[in-house]
């Protein structure tokens, strides 16, 4: 029997929300019911741009003094993995809401951040966003499908035990390719 998408995405998050809990010795709830599909969907997002910030060996904090504007390429990347984490769900009637969304993630990736700073990420994140998801140039029609194929193959090797990749063995992976958007926006 297959299993659904947004269940395989609702325990993606409760695996993903475990792990992280380990060091908070908080135990996350066990039963999928009680997850939204949407949720998950903003927390694998962020989820999967930390792991890459990570990977990509970048620093945040230090790109806010030196290149404000590479924050909102991180917000940009974590909206195109929302949109290929939640595209599957159009086939069981559930819309992603972008705009509570790219709050969600903003608030998530960039926490602590005055108001003022998270309205600007948020409105160039959206705007590179658009660029991206909007453009026909090869290049970036090559980065949406990898990002893409990524994502699913992030979702099956978290939940499906014959899964030929550990989801850890993928983080090297969305590390390139943030790189890649960073490189990209940095030569602009």
């Amino acid at each position: 029997m297959e299993i659904q998408y947004s269940k395989r995405l609702k325990l993606m998050h409760a695996l993903c929300l475990a792990e992280t809990a380990q060091n908070n010795d908080a135990q996350p709830n066990a039963d999928l019911d009680d997850y939204d599909a949407l949720v998950a969907a903003d927390f694998l997002s962020c989820y999967v741009t930390f792991k890459a910030i990570q990977a990509a060996e970048r620093s945040p904090s230090a790109e806010r003094n030196e290149n404000f504007d590479i924050l909102s390429v991180y917000q940009a990347y974590a909206l195109l993995a929302y949109a290929f984490f939640t595209r599957p769900l159009g086939a069981e009637d559930i819309t992603p809401n972008f705009q509570t969304a790219q709050i969600t993630i903003a608030k998530t990736l960039f926490a602590g951040l005055p108001e003022p700073e998270l309205i600007e990420i948020i409105e160039s994140g959206l705007h590179k966003f658009q660029l991206i998801a909007d453009a026909e140039v090869e290049h970036w029609t090559e980065f949406r499908e990898n990002l893409d194929k990524l994502t699913v193959a992030f979702i099956v090797a978290g939940t499906d035990d014959e899964s030929p990749h550990g989801k850890e063995e993928l983080f090297p992976l969305f590390g390139q390719l943030l790189s890649q958007l960073c490189e990209a926006f940095e030569n602009v």
